[in-house]
């Protein structure tokens, strides 16, 4: 269950998507492997829009697929003090099958919430578009070296 600033979050990062026309349906078939990759997007909180465009890459789906491998569980209740500043849509290259328990979610996208000084959650869509917020153990502070925002992990 999720409180009412992490509802609110989502509408407001789901519009900018939404606006700059880069919020999709999630596809559960395969990709063609002739198209490319949806760029990965940097959704600063603050500012309440896409701040930064990055080409997706196979190293962006190696540190996707880590994050999704380590699954802990559906994240708890999250207060309304937390200060997420970045939301982070990694487009996958083919749907992915998110589990924690009975919950399995298969999405062809995923949003990386990065909260100072909390761990970081990730957020996958089901075919209905109910969000679903999971806990994972990998490591986040290579991919936010390689996007670059924010200037260190921490």
């Amino acid at each position: 269950m999720m409180t009412k600033r992490i509802a609110r979050l989502l509408l407001v990062f789901m519009s900018a998507f939404l606006a700059a026309g880069l919020f999709h349906t999630p596809v559960h078939a395969a990709s063609s492997s002739e198209q490319p990759l949806r760029p990965v997007q940097v959704f600063d909180v603050e500012a309440g829009k896409v701040v930064k465009t990055i080409p997706n890459d196979a190293a962006f789906q190696k540190m996707a697929a880590s994050w999704t491998k380590s699954i802990t569980g559906l994240a708890p209740q999250l207060s309304p003090d937390q200060a997420c500043s970045y939301v982070y849509r990694v487009p996958l290259a083919k749907p992915a099958t998110v589990k924690a328990g009975h919950i399995s979610v298969t999405t062809s996208d995923l949003f990386l919430f990065y909260c100072k000084e909390q761990p970081p959650v990730l957020l996958a869509f089901d075919a209905e578009r109910r969000p679903f917020l999971f806990l994972f153990k990998a490591d986040i502070a290579p991919f936010i070296k390689k996007v670059g925002l924010p200037a260190s992990v921490g």
